[in-house]
């Protein structure tokens, strides 16, 4: 028999669908308001457990609490799911049909990009070639805007991607969208769209993930085939020694 959902869980996931998106250290500290608020039992361990008992309530509504990672920092973060229909479909109710082809035609520069981002430029040159109808530049301007403002894109230096929310929330329409190109992040499972591929056999994953995949390797191996992982690894002995040697050979040493 499924565990019932106390005061304490309905509080949780109020909270949850009410932020739209919860960083995962916010959401150990809504875990512990929540059961000591309505004196249920509370261990600081067991979130999972807690948020598994709502998972189970939620499946007859065709709904989840989805844990991802943010592809920028590599932190955990929660948001609820609708699995009853894709979430583009569920945007509009947010967002006008002009508005909702822009976000896909910006979608669509994003995921098939080599690095996961697509700049301002690119995404404004699309608004006169719109075909529910053409938008000003001024105007998509302040759409992107709202996009950011409702954690659907980020932006960074005139630069879009995907945000975390729309990376857990979007998962497998992007997966079965983008069937080519989409790809799962072979360490941590979630899908991957700023990320490191392997030269040889294709596998990607996160820029956090290749961070403390390859911590203090020289030498960094494909965790798929083993062969030499070719990419440029930050944060580790290898981009470090990657430098020396450039200002070691620079200054003819």
């Amino acid at each position: 028999m499924a565990a019932q959902m106390t005061n304490a869980h309905r509080r949780f996931l109020q909270v949850l669908m009410s932020n739209g998106i919860t960083e995962g250290s916010e959401a150990r500290k809504l875990h512990q308001h929540c059961c000591e608020t309505d004196k249920v039992y509370y261990a600081h361990d067991k979130l999972d457990d807690f948020i598994s008992t709502i998972n189970t309530n939620l499946q007859p509504l065709f709904m989840q609490i989805r844990k991802g990672i943010s592809e920028d920092n590599g932190r955990a973060h929660y948001a609820v799911v609708n699995l009853a229909e894709t979430e583009v479909t569920k945007m509009a109710s947010d967002y006008t049909e002009i508005e909702l082809e822009l976000f896909r035609k910006t979608m669509d520069l994003i995921i098939l990009s080599e690095n996961g981002f697509a700049s301002s430029t690119d995404i404004l040159n699309l608004a006169d070639q719109l075909k529910t109808k053409k938008m000003k530049k001024k105007e998509a301007e302040q759409v992107l805007k709202v996009f950011v403002e409702d954690k659907w894109l980020s932006e960074k230096n005139g630069e879009y991607t995907l945000h975390t929310r729309c990376i857990i929330e979007m998962e497998q329409y992007i997966l079965s969208n983008y069937q080519d190109v989409a790809r799962k992040c072979n360490i941590c499972h979630s899908l991957a769209i700023q990320s490191q591929v392997c030269e040889s056999c294709g596998i990607g994953m996160h820029l956090p993930c290749v961070r403390k995949y390859f911590r203090g390797q020289t030498e960094p191996r494909c965790p798929g085939c083993n062969e030499f992982w070719s990419c440029d690894t930050p944060g580790t002995k290898q981009r470090i020694f990657k430098k020396l040697n450039v200002i070691i050979l620079g200054n003819g040493l």
